[in-house]
């Protein structure tokens, strides 16, 4: 069995996807499994995913749905119960992982201890160049501070978020805590996230909400949220905005766990 699943929340991108199984082709650490938590992607994208699927030197299983819409926080219940480690790590189907990314997170990983990555926002100039090749080149291992450069030029953000540092006495010390959870760079004992029932499902619109929503359930369930100084790496790449448009509803959602300080969702993976 594997030490552990990164799950990838993922839709239609398959671009993308190449990017990121690339990158976890070159991690430097090798005991893990890949889910690629798909919310009804079309039919050209799931048959190219079973072409790929046995190019890479690690196990990947393709956990799908019918496209009913923004149902992320399902696919992602769905994709828990399929993988077969016992660390889960999440990323978004939009983030490239550093080589250190899956390394990272198992050395900081502590059995009530909730992590939290970091994430460089990369500008469209920059997201552009990142390819398969550049990901197996040297440029990458340089890419923190080639966007560290960018941010001053172009639209790069969050390039401090880029450096990473081995030490973990460091990264411990200088840690903090309690922030929110980053879906898009997190991980967390599986164990734990099936006490808590996974997501909530009631989230079809994107935004401030699943993760969120989490964050607060982990609090009530007096857990630990860490976030070390400089590790867990990733590359946001560049689109569009998201429409906000049910912000309203997320938050109702939001303020109904908030009030009656849920530890286990009514509406995860048990349907109470």
């Amino acid at each position: 069995m594997s030490k552990a699943s990164v799950i990838i929340s993922f839709y239609n991108r398959i671009d993308q996807l190449k990017l990121i199984l690339t990158a976890l082709n070159q991690q430097t650490f090798s005991d893990f499994e890949v889910i690629i938590s798909d919310d009804g992607s079309n039919k050209e994208v799931v048959d190219e995913i079973q072409n790929i699927i046995n190019q890479y030197s690690f196990d990947i299983t393709h956990v799908w749905h019918p496209d009913n819409g923004f149902n992320k926080t399902k696919i992602l219940n769905k994709s828990i119960i399929s993988s077969k480690a016992d660390y889960l790590i999440f990323i978004d189907g939009d983030c490239i992982p550093a080589n250190t990314f899956i390394d990272d997170h198992l050395k900081y990983s502590q059995d009530k201890r909730v992590l939290i990555g970091r994430r460089v926002e990369l500008s469209l100039k920059l997201s552009e160049k990142i390819t398969s090749e550049y990901i197996q080149s040297r440029k990458f291992k340089w890419l923190s501070s080639i966007a560290l450069l960018d941010s001053f030029k172009s639209d790069t953000r969050k390039a401090e978020a880029g450096i990473r540092m081995s030490s973990k006495w460091i990264n411990e010390k200088l840690g903090s805590y309690n922030k929110g959870i980053l879906g898009c760079n997190f991980s967390v004992h599986k164990s734990l996230l099936l006490e808590l029932n996974g997501f909530d499902e009631r989230y079809i619109y994107p935004g401030v909400g699943e993760d969120t929503e989490l964050r607060e359930r982990v609090r009530h369930a007096g857990l630990e949220i860490f976030k070390p100084k400089f590790a867990l790496v990733q590359y946001h790449l560049w689109h569009k905005k998201q429409s906000r448009s049910g912000q309203a509803e997320n938050m109702k959602l939001l303020k109904e766990t908030m009030e009656n300080k849920y530890i286990k969702t009514p509406y995860g993976i048990n349907k109470e």
